[in-house]
């Protein structure tokens, strides 16, 4: 038995997956800025800058780790609105004053929110958090200074280090290129041009970030009292090696695990038949003469984490058409041409946009108003349920389309064969 549920999670798993390519946002990327300000011979005066362009999956805690590999004997002397994890080694600076990294491949941390004014600058101190393009635009940059001792054998000209990580489960980097130099204005009115600007650009695959997917779906409707769970071992299977799982009854005694600043929380979900920390429910809830209405529901099956600005995004013929969203943010993706199916709902602000843990009633629900579109509006078939779900960039484990709620048959109706019609007009002539 337990053979048959691993096959069945590797298979689930290798469905939901969907590698370093997102059909609801085919462009998004995370880009990291390099511009080289000023040479003063022995040393290098750089601002860095990481842009979130992603549509809707963001940056949450514990926020990026931006890491590189310098290609010399490079020291990081100072640096402004972030910091080096580690200092490292530099006993090879005798004087008093030592310079803030000397490690060969550092890693550069956010500063936290309320850090003192003289250690910041523009667009820092965000605990490495990243909105997304549609959430909130103007928090999705941050942006740091440093300046550094260029090596003992460089000649003219800069060297852009290499091997960039973000420190973000799912994102690879690629090999940094020249553009175009940045022009930056302090006052807004002279226009001052860096010397050089160097893009690196960091993609997203959901299957390098976990080899199963966060998500799952379950479905019911009015007009049938059958309700469709999410399919079994969506995103583990108990029983398995590392599918651990906590009963409801027993979270009195639940401790928290420890992390360390900028370390992820171990997950401790609840125990299900799909074992997903996240399951998003959606009901069919009413039919009126020109309008539907569909209830969804997002419920934390995980104990230890709270789920900030989180986002959901659902892809759906009707939601051309949609009339009125309770409760949650609602913009719709347009992502190819006039194509108006695909949605993006979100929590409001100091209100519901914090999903809490599971243990503290952890769930979020709206209601959304769809006018029918006769041209093709159905409750047949399926129709009414989503085609494909996304909760915070990962997309979600949808049940089988055989399984779906349908709806009750038609009255029974006899047909009569041929023969049977033409006697009973034989009877009514004679």
């Amino acid at each position: 038995m337990a053979t048959i549920f691993a096959f069945i999670f590797i298979f689930f798993s290798l469905i939901a997956s969907n590698y370093a390519f997102d059909s609801l946002d085919p462009f998004g990327n995370i880009t990291i800025t390099w511009d080289y300000f000023s040479d003063n011979g022995d040393t290098v005066d750089v601002r860095v800058s990481i842009y979130n362009f992603q549509l809707f999956r963001h940056v949450e805690e514990p926020g990026w780790r931006l890491g590189w590999a310098w290609k010399g004997d490079e020291v990081i002397w100072s640096m402004l609105g972030a910091e080096a994890k580690e200092q490292g080694n530099c006993t090879r600076f005798r004087g008093q004053q030592k310079p803030h990294c000397c490690k060969k491949e550092p890693v550069i941390i956010d500063l936290m929110p309320g850090t003192p004014y003289n250690m910041q600058t523009a667009n820092c101190c965000k605990a490495g958090i990243l909105t997304s393009l549609k959430q909130d635009h103007t928090k999705l940059g941050a942006t740091f200074q440093m300046n550094y001792v260029k090596p003992s054998d460089s000649g003219p000209g800069f060297t852009m280090p290499e091997n960039f990580t973000l420190g973000i489960p799912g994102y690879s980097c690629g090999t940094p290129f020249q553009v175009p130099p940045t022009m930056f204005t302090k006052d807004g009115h002279r226009w001052q041009q860096v010397l050089e600007t160097w893009n690196v650009t960091c993609i997203y695959s959901q299957f390098l970030a976990s080899p199963a997917p966060k998500c799952c779906v379950s479905l019911s409707a009015f007009y049938n009292s059958t309700i469709v769970p999410c399919p079994t071992c969506s995103c583990n299977c108990q029983g398995l090696p590392g599918a651990t799982c906590v009963d409801s009854d027993k979270t009195s005694v639940l401790q928290p695990p420890q992390t360390n600043r900028g370390e992820a929380a171990a997950v401790v979900i609840r125990c299900s038949h799909h074992m997903c920390p996240i399951r998003i429910h959606w009901h069919v809830k009413q039919s009126y003469k020109e309008h539907w209405r569909v209830k969804i529901t997002i419920t934390n099956m995980n104990f230890v984490k709270n789920y900030s600005q989180w986002n959901l995004v659902v892809q759906h013929p009707n939601l051309a058409n949609v009339t009125q969203v309770f409760s949650f943010n609602y913009e719709p993706l347009t992502v190819y041409g006039k194509l108006r199916d695909i949605g993006m709902f979100w929590g409001l602000a100091y209100y519901n946009d914090m999903l809490l843990t599971h243990g503290e009633n952890g769930n979020v629900q709206t209601e959304v108003l769809l006018h029918k579109d006769r041209g093709k509006f159905s409750f047949r078939e399926g129709w009414s349920f989503p085609r494909k779900v996304s909760f915070n960039g990962d997309e979600c484990v949808m049940p089988s389309p055989d399984a779906y709620p349908r709806l009750p048959n038609a009255a029974h109706v006899v047909i009569t064969s041929f023969n049977t019609i033409f006697f009973s007009l034989l009877l009514i002539l004679l």
